[in-house]
């Protein structure tokens, strides 16, 4: 039956998808500190300190960490297209 678990773990992973995964979980925690250290201009408060603005960076280094994952994969699919046509250009 198809829809039972293969005995054998399939590992659909491609190049890059680490990197992605990174990268969101970065840009997560950047924008939740954006969001926490642009507070306290709202509420009237004592700003935070600069290790907080710091952190809130994490977004765009985040975002330039699932780019080059989306570059790798983009990369490793492509080398693999090349490989398939040069496989069925070959004479028989």
């Amino acid at each position: 039956m198809r829809s039972e678990t293969p005995a054998v773990p399939v590992d659909d992973s491609a190049p890059g998808d680490g990197l992605v995964k990174a990268g969101v979980i970065l840009f997560a925690v950047g924008a939740v500190a954006t969001l926490v250290t642009v507070a306290p201009l709202f509420l009237g408060t004592d700003p935070f300190p600069t290790v907080a603005y710091l952190v809130s960076m994490l977004m765009g280094v985040g975002f330039l960490v699932a780019a080059a994952g989306l570059l790798r994969s983009v990369a490793a699919q492509r080398r693999q297209a090349r490989r398939a046509s040069a496989v069925s250009a070959q004479p028989r």
